[in-house]
């Protein structure tokens, strides 16, 4: 076992959606490379697990505000 990585994770230019199960508290980040597929795998996702749209990622910013299809909880 090596020590544990300090930096963090770089992500690459493109789009993210957060796949959860429902009531957990964290999940898995997709990529995706356009806002279509992306819209793609959400309503592909969002039939059986929570889904938050991240928004874009541009030169290692975030470009959009995360969106959540549970956020009234």
């Amino acid at each position: 076992m090596g020590r544990p990585p300090t930096r963090p994770k770089k992500y690459r230019d493109g789009f993210y959606i957060e796949v959860r199960r429902k009531g957990e508290k964290s999940g898995i980040k997709i990529y995706r490379d356009t806002r279509e597929k992306m819209m793609q795998a959400y309503d592909e996702f969002n039939k059986f697990k929570d889904v938050i749209i991240l928004g874009e990622m541009k030169f290692g910013k975030w470009i959009d505000e995360p969106i959540s299809n549970f956020a009234k909880k």
